[in-house]
């Protein structure tokens, strides 16, 4: 359904164009379970611009690994754009990368509310000495469809903010 939107094209250009500028990237994840990073490392060679990734997929585990502040998570949701530029602070320091990427979401079928709907994806993008972007983006379908829909769309993401940064 969303696999038009980032091509394997892109994922090799992408990581060719990391490697030209000698920079890294690296991951956290929550609604999507490590697909970005599975993406990511489909590529040959992806051990060249890839750090690690870590998948958070419970409150605690955003805390004592990323240091998301709790009282972040209470304030504003789990899925908020708040909650992920912390994700995306906390991973660029764990594995010291150039960029960061990170997400939450809610990919159903449960889980939803009125303010927080199924398929809610909030995600943001860090570049080390910059400042942090953060989004919100509503997708519709089946969990799997959401989970890779997110994944993809965060990966062109990324690669367009590249492209305007990092020379070929």
């Amino acid at each position: 359904m969303y696999d038009d939107r980032f091509t394997d094209k892109d994922m090799e250009d992408m990581q060719k164009l990391l490697r030209a500028n000698n920079k890294t990237i690296t991951c956290a994840e929550s609604c999507t379970g490590g697909l970005i990073a599975s993406l990511i490392t489909e590529v040959s060679g992806s051990s060249d611009i890839f750090r690690g990734s870590i998948v958070t997929y419970c409150n605690d585990i955003k805390e004592q690994e990323l240091n998301v502040s709790k009282n972040t998570m209470i304030e504003h949701g789990v899925v908020s754009n708040q909650v992920v530029e912390e994700m995306c602070l906390g991973v660029r320091k764990k594995f010291n990368s150039n960029y960061s990427i990170s997400v939450s979401g809610i990919a159903g079928p449960g889980g939803g509310a009125e303010n927080k709907p199924v398929g809610m994806i909030c995600f943001a993008i860090f570049e080390e000495n910059s400042k942090i972007i953060s989004d919100t983006i509503y997708l519709k379908g089946s969990r799997k469809s959401i989970q890779l829909g997110a994944s993809k769309i965060i990966l062109k993401k990324i690669y367009k903010f590249l492209q305007k940064r990092l020379d070929i």
